[in-house]
């Protein structure tokens, strides 16, 4: 999770909502990313996005069957709908998300029962570092003193 947190100051530092991933087989990194919404004009360019791309580029398969994603912030619908799809097996998060988060906080995407895969969580990992990333990202934001790439 403290490489996914680094993602996440990359992030920061590029005026990004600090959100970071990495994704890990057999303890090594296979995939790392973080939100280039802004960067790349693209909502669909969140964290684990990225990260799932680059993890199934290394693999050259989009099956990422015996990983494990480490996110800082709980996925949003989208990104849980990702990794169904991807087959993650195992999914890490810090920070719940009240506004979006889609594995247990509003929805338990990766969870339900009706859908063809299910990923182990657990939450709430380094979760009070994670929050404190995003709360003085939102500060400066509300403040006027975000980083370039930001909207106002």
């Amino acid at each position: 999770m403290r490489l996914a947190l680094k993602e996440a100051i990359a992030a920061f530092e590029k005026g990004e909502v600090p959100v970071g991933c990495v994704v890990v087989k057999d303890g090594r990194v296979i995939g790392r990313g973080h939100n280039l919404r802004e960067t790349l004009h693209d909502p669909t360019a969140h964290a684990e996005m990225i990260a799932l791309t680059a993890a199934a580029e290394q693999l050259q398969n989009w099956r990422l069957d015996d990983c494990t994603l480490y996110v800082t912030l709980e996925p949003c619908p989208m990104c849980a709908g990702a990794l169904v799809n991807a087959r993650v097996p195992r999914v890490v998060f810090g920070a719940s998300d009240p506004k979006a988060g889609a594995c247990g906080t509003l929805f338990n995407v990766v969870q339900d029962a009706r859908l063809n895969h299910r990923a182990q969580l657990s939450a709430g990992v380094l979760a009070e570092d994670a929050a404190a990333l995003l709360k003085t990202f939102f500060r400066e934001r509300r403040q006027g003193t975000a980083r370039e790439g930001t909207e106002p």
